[in-house]
């Protein structure tokens, strides 16, 4: 690893390039935090109004990103982080349910390797606290199922078997802060106990890995939060410092955020704002609007109590002398969530009908019933959402960029000088994995534990750290039917079961003037590109469709 290191350095000094820090004489600890379902605009450095001190710190002492993506979608995303490649060539094209095709099997592919699994052979000590959902075996937590068939759940695709050597969180994707289903400490099921609130456990115990990890080797840590994913779940604390905030509603909101946007030139200034969603009426003619401000408070005390948490991360690598050395990204999963809870949603790990101690839920956005406490179940709703993506389309599930564009925060005093500045350069989760591996000097494997593994497919985006550079990186997504393509400024969209519009995101990054009619031959370039990229990591149109008639015909067979 050291060698590897120095054979850059060389490198570099031979050619004349000075890039001060940027190969560390000791290798950097690394820290991935990631939000789950914020959106673009739902944190101070991007235009907030909720308090987020820490992160904003971390923005002003490093670099922020305007245009990076991510996989539209929890799972996806999260795939695609954690092994440089695209969902679908993990085997997590879609969610967690299997599919009955290599590319949609709801597991983590024997093809794949983690970025756990890379820097700890590298060196590295590893830890993972929050949320893993890249499995979809979960039947040990399924308390309706017989005593043998929880038994038989396989661990195969645990954090602890994906590289981390400990891991504190939750094998599923959602659920109550209070007392969230599935959770672990290592591969064992424990019970979360009074006066529990899961930010602050994940928070908490990321805190103790760092301050449990070894002095004289590097660090990676992988931080999953939930916040601010429904449910509406928050410490009266915490919602109280946003009382009355939201009174003025989504409009104002999305105009305020726009303009702290432009002033941190985040968003070009001749981007204005999307139309609002036509679903969503206008502030003045919304009904339950007390019930829809405290619903928007409490999702601003979610991201709050998050920042809170990496705040305490922050002072812990202080405290050890290590924050100088560490690297720390910051994202987002998704963009922010347009979902609408209703009580006739079904029982599952994510959607109890009763607290663990017997107690009746009321699930579904009731007007009658204020968000926040445990025994609630809601969701901000799509004019919140529409907020939170300011100034973009659309949402998580989709690909505009409502859907896919989150912050990215990147934070590394010996590594990066120049501070304080945004940088323009198209990134993609997938390039995590690049990135970590460059700035570690740690090698990409082609065999792991005697399995082949299908190369990733990041670009580092190490060079930006040093200057706003253009790093090739044409991009590609597919989540139910919505897809895309990025090349260059141009990007080619769809809804699904819906035609194909192109933009031109150096005009138009809201993407409200369609160019498909006037420009065919990008249409026609793009489109085929589309068709190469899906055919390659197989994409599988209509695979919900599919995998019904196939269990039907094995039923029938049967």
């Amino acid at each position: 690893m050291n060698s590897n290191r120095w054979i850059i350095a060389f490198c570099f000094f031979f050619l004349g390039f000075q890039i001060p820090q940027l190969v560390a004489q000791e290798p950097p600890n690394i820290l991935v935090i990631i939000a789950d379902d914020m959106g673009f605009s739902d944190i101070g450095a991007y235009g907030s109004e909720i308090e987020t001190p820490n992160l904003d710190r971390l923005a002003k002492n490093g670099l922020r990103y305007s245009q990076f993506y991510n996989a539209a979608r929890c799972s996806p995303t999260r795939a695609s982080l954690l092994t440089g490649k695209y969902p679908h060539q993990t085997g997590i094209g879609n969610m967690m349910r299997d599919r009955g095709h290599p590319s949609y099997r709801g597991d983590l592919n024997e093809e794949s390797v983690t970025i756990a699994e890379v820097l700890r052979e590298g060196g590295y000590s590893t830890f993972m606290s929050g949320k893993w959902h890249v499995t979809k075996q979960t039947d040990q937590f399924r308390e309706w199922l017989s005593a043998e068939e929880q038994k038989n759940t396989s661990k195969h695709n645990w954090p602890m078997q994906r590289g981390f050597e400990k891991f504190f969180g939750t094998i599923h994707g959602a659920g109550s802060y209070f007392d969230p289903a599935t959770l672990c400490m290592g591969n064992d099921p424990v019970p979360a106990g009074k006066g529990f609130y899961y930010t602050d456990a994940i928070s908490d115990q990321a805190v103790n890995f760092i301050a449990e990890s070894a002095k004289d080797k590097p660090f990676f840590g992988y931080i999953a939060y939930t916040a601010p994913h429904w449910p509406l779940h928050a410490l009266e604390e915490d919602i109280a410092k946003y009382k009355g905030r939201y009174n003025n509603g989504w409009d104002v909101l999305r105009e305020e955020r726009l303009t702290r946007l432009h002033e941190a030139g985040i968003i070009d200034k001749q981007w204005l704002l999307s139309t609002r969603d036509e679903r969503v009426p206008a502030w003045g003619q919304a009904e339950n609007k007390a019930w829809r401000a405290r619903a928007m408070e409490v999702y601003a005390a979610q991201v709050d109590r998050m920042d809170q948490g990496i705040g305490r991360i922050i002072r812990q690598l202080e405290k050890d002398g290590r924050l100088e050395n560490t690297v720390i990204f910051f994202l987002s999963d998704n963009g922010g969530c347009a979902e609408f809870i209703t009580e006739k949603w079904p029982h599952s790990l994510h959607m109890p009908e009763k607290t663990a101690e017997g107690r009746q839920i009321v699930r579904g956005n009731n007007p009658e019933v204020m968000p926040g406490p445990e025994l609630t179940y809601q969701s901000y709703g799509v004019g919140w959402a529409n907020a939170s993506n300011t100034p973009f389309r659309l949402y998580k599930h989709y690909i505009h960029e409502g859907g896919i564009s989150t912050p990215l925060i990147v934070h590394w005093p010996k590594g990066v000088k120049k501070r304080r500045q945004v940088r323009a350069q198209v990134g993609h989760v997938k390039d995590i994995m690049a990135t970590c591996l460059d700035i570690s000097g740690v090698s990409y494997p082609q065999l792991f534990n005697g399995r082949t593994i299908t190369p990733h497919e990041g670009v580092s985006l190490l060079p930006s750290f040093r200057k706003d550079t253009d790093i090739p990186n044409e991009l590609y997504w597919e989540h139910h039917g919505n897809r895309g393509v990025r090349s260059g400024n141009w990007k080619l969209v769809a809804e699904q079961k819906k035609g194909w519009e192109l933009y031109d995101l150096s005009t138009d990054r809201v993407e409200t003037q369609d160019l498909a009619a006037k420009h065919p031959e990008v249409l026609a370039d793009m489109t085929g590109k589309y068709k190469q990229w899906a055919k390659r990591v197989g994409v599988v149109k209509d695979i919900g469709k599919k995998a019904k008639k196939e269990k039907k015909k094995i039923k029938k067979n049967n």
